[in-house]
């Protein structure tokens, strides 16, 4: 590595600024490509690494985690890299504990679930708790050379109240529902708190290269609309109104197509669509002027190349390719043929009217 790494790079001047443009909404000769946990497991570089190293070793390694945030942008040349790490290093630095089991995922031995579990939850200073993201960020910053830009990203506060609540994956979070509808003073607490560290890693992020960020609320689709504002929406816009004059913000809600409305008001430049809502509802319920990410879904990247890439242009043909980002409509899987993700780029790149 080379001895500058606490040089904070410029974000200007980025060769490839097409994602840059797109989240400006401007005119492009095609829109710009990147995917959802294009770092990491489907790439057999990647899995090298994994058998190397337990998973928070990586995320707090800045040499590991910068490695593994440009491998897929050697291989494919997407348009954004977006930097390898979790959405769980915020509870961590909350003083909650977070361990990744192999083949279980996440899980919280003590998790939140009285007042008392509350209290004891500290909005850390993430300039020290957090500093190894910081580091990886100027590290891949260096790696990249300006080639493209760099996304950081945060999940939401409901995500991660979720997380800290349940002590799992789950798949209908019952336990996390039940302990903001039982108990919403400490729940609306907690997620405050959250939003209160957010804010400040995100701008953090910013300062050490990212230049746009994205927040990820992958459980905002199991609350029903009304709860959505209450426990989610609320603090996802309260980390808009603080980051949005440093950097770009895109906001994406798995499942959340009936706040897409609200959210086109925000001021995110982007917002994210999974691969339930269609191009056209999507543009509809948005009002037409903001710009549109996604939303192929993941496992549709199982078919064949050629399949692969009718898709992808019959998908920018419905979006249009002004004000948007071709995407998936959520990560993509571990099991994912490498030509088939080199078929999605490439249907991008080979793209015109």
């Amino acid at each position: 590595m080379e001895n500058n790494i606490n040089k904070i790079p410029s974000s200007e001047g980025i060769r490839n600024d097409l994602f840059l443009r797109a989240l400006k909404g401007e005119t492009v000769n095609r829109p710009p490509v990147w995917m959802m946990r294009q770092a990491g497991r489907y790439l057999p570089e990647f899995m090298e690494i994994k058998a190397k190293y337990d998973f928070f070793t990586r995320c707090q390694t800045p040499e590991l985690a910068s490695e593994i945030t440009v491998q897929p942008i050697r291989r494919y040349g997407m348009d954004a890299a977006i930097l390898f790490s979790d959405i769980l290093v915020i509870p961590q630095a909350m003083n909650i504990e977070v361990q990744m089991k192999p083949n279980f995922g996440p899980y919280l031995p003590n998790p939140v679930r009285s007042q008392k579990d509350v209290d004891n939850v500290i909005v850390p200073d993430v300039t020290t708790a957090l500093d190894y993201v910081y580091q990886a960020i100027k590290a891949t910053k260096e790696k990249l050379n300006n080639e493209i830009p760099l996304i950081g990203f945060a999940g939401s506060p409901w995500t991660i109240l979720c997380y800290c609540v349940q002590g799992q994956g789950s798949k209908n979070f019952d336990k996390a529902k039940e302990f903001c509808f039982t108990n919403p003073i400490a729940a609306h607490q907690l997620l405050q708190k959250i939003t209160d560290t957010t804010i400040a890693y995100l701008k953090e992020k910013v300062k050490a290269g990212c230049n746009a960020v994205q927040v990820f609320d992958s459980w905002g689709g199991m609350l029903s609309p009304v709860d959505y504002q209450e426990f989610s929406w609320q603090y996802i816009q309260q980390i808009i109104d603080a980051l949005k004059d440093d950097a770009p913000v895109i906001a994406f809600g798995k499942g959340c197509w009936f706040a897409l409305n609200e959210m086109s008001k925000s001021g995110a430049s982007a917002l994210g669509v999974d691969w339930t809502c269609s191009a056209k509802n999507a543009r509809y319920l948005t009002g037409g002027n903001i710009t549109l990410q996604g939303n192929f879904d993941p496992s549709r990247l199982l078919s064949p190349p050629a399949e692969i890439k009718k898709m992808v242009h019959q998908m920018i043909n419905e979006f249009g390719k002004d004000k948007y980002i071709v995407n998936l409509g959520h990560g993509i899987l571990p099991n994912i043929p490498l030509d088939n993700a080199k078929a999605f780029v490439d249907a991008v790149k080979e793209y015109h009217v």
